[in-house]
């Protein structure tokens, strides 16, 4: 058993979130301290008094979005990476060369990692059949933890996660970061005003088209690196069977190392990848919880390599008792777009973008709607800004609060990506069963 490597995070080249991401880990370094100070729901954590005690944080899985989350941490004030640990060892030289602490130790097992006394919480961002072993590992281990979504591939695995951490006085935080953004919060305020009247319709979706040359998903470590390493260098580097781990063993396989997103015994495709980002930034909003029902198409509709999961992917889920659809298309062979959009019978409330990029929104009144103080949309300056996803995280930690991506809210996040894997794989619809937390 062991990490996994070349981490958890979406499709990237040519996109716009791409340029949002670098921005992101810019503003770690060079303004978490200013975006904690100024408001109230970032605890001290970055406050002027420095905290007594720096922070020790170990870095599981150092690839994609791994090699991000390292940055991150890395350039928070009064945080220190004391240790990373991966599987393939350019992995580990890159997280000793990124973690600006010379003293950090590298890890092969991250069971080592767990058991470093320089390491109070870790960052888990390893492909998606290692979260629920690392993250239970972790509990016992009593580390904080940052998971990257999505939070399990199945139902079982995150009842035994969820039930683990609530048990624990572990700070959980998962890796949807669009719950950072600013207009996001003045949108949910808005909402809950009832300035949109009932919300009947919200659409999602996620579009992307690359190259036929360079298929989605099918990237060498980073999301716009198409080069192919050295075949015989990368096996030789890797642990496989510790990165298989809990997953079904087989021979060395080049592809399944770099693009495990492809296959359904590392991960769950569109759903867990893509599906939960968008669904997770509406139930932020929204907070109505686990749908009702789901139905969902899915096909290879272009992609046709070896790869299993479609790259073509349709929900629609039901809450029944609120009378609203919530719907998901995605695909990887388009250049459409589909911000999300809040739909009610007074206003629409539509973002500039998918959840984590949004960064303003407009509202679009209905003809009948005569309010008058609905505002045009997103009013920069009278929110306070919000500390971003990893800090709000390192706020917590020093607070024992709870961030904004908590337990609760990935199991829900699961639930419900979840319940648009098995419509589409057994072509039916299919229905939460509250009273038993099982989709049947």
């Amino acid at each position: 058993m062991i990490m996994s490597t070349n981490n958890t995070h979406h499709d990237k080249q040519n996109h716009p979130e791409h340029l949002n991401r670098r921005r992101f880990l810019r503003i770690t370094g060079q303004t978490a301290t200013t975006l904690a100070a100024v408001t109230p729901f970032a605890p001290s954590v970055l406050s002027a008094e420095p905290p007594a005690k720096t922070l020790g944080v170990g870095c599981i899985g150092i690839g994609t979005r791994g090699g991000d989350l390292l940055n991150a941490v890395a350039h928070t004030p009064n945080v220190k990476v004391t240790a990373i640990s991966d599987v393939y060892a350019p992995h580990r030289q890159k997280g000793l060369e990124r973690c600006l602490n010379p003293q950090a130790r590298a890890y092969v097992d991250y069971r080592e990692l767990l058991a470093d006394k320089n390491v109070d919480a870790v960052v888990i961002a390893t492909p998606d059949h290692w979260h629920c072993p690392m993250v239970l590992d972790a509990v016992r281990a009593g580390k904080d933890i940052y998971c990257e979504k999505g939070f399990s591939r199945t139902l079982e695995e995150a009842k035994r996660m969820r039930d683990a951490l609530k048990k624990s006085t572990v700070v959980f935080q998962l890796g949807h970061q669009a719950r950072q953004a600013t207009c996001a919060l003045q949108a949910k305020a808005l909402i809950a005003r009832g300035m949109l009247g009932p919300i009947t319709l919200v659409r999602t979706g996620r579009f992307k088209s690359t190259e036929p040359e360079r298929p989605n998903w099918r990237w060498y470590g980073y999301y716009d690196q198409w080069d192919r390493p050295d075949p015989e260098q990368v096996r030789q580097a890797v642990n496989w069977d510790l990165w298989l781990g809990p997953a079904p063993k087989i021979p060395w396989n080049e592809r399944h190392f770099w693009h495990w997103r492809c296959y359904y015994a590392y991960g769950t495709g569109y759903a867990g990848d893509l599906l939960s980002h968008e669904l997770d930034f509406v139930q932020y909003l929204l907070g109505h919880g686990i749908p009702d029902t789901c139905v969902c198409s899915g096909q290879i509709g272009l992609l046709r390599d070896d790869r299993e999961v479609p790259d073509t992917w349709i929900a629609a889920y039901q809450f029944e008792d609120l009378g609203r659809t919530v719907t998901f298309e995605g695909s990887m062979n388009t250049t459409d777009s589909q911000p999300v959009t809040i739909c009610g019978r007074d206003a629409t409330l539509r973002f500039d973008a998918i959840a984590h990029d949004v960064s303003t929104f407009e509202l679009l009144p209905a003809g009948h709607n005569r309010q008058p103080d609905l505002p045009q949309g997103y009013a920069r300056g009278q929110t306070p800004a919000q500390p971003n996803h990893v800090v709000d995280w390192l706020n917590c930690i020093r607070t024992r609060g709870t961030p904004k991506c908590s337990t609760d809210e990935a199991f829900i996040e699961t639930a419900t990506f979840l319940m648009s894997l098995k419509a589409q794989q057994e072509r039916r619809m299919v229905r939460w069963d509250a009273a038993r937390e099982e989709i049947v």
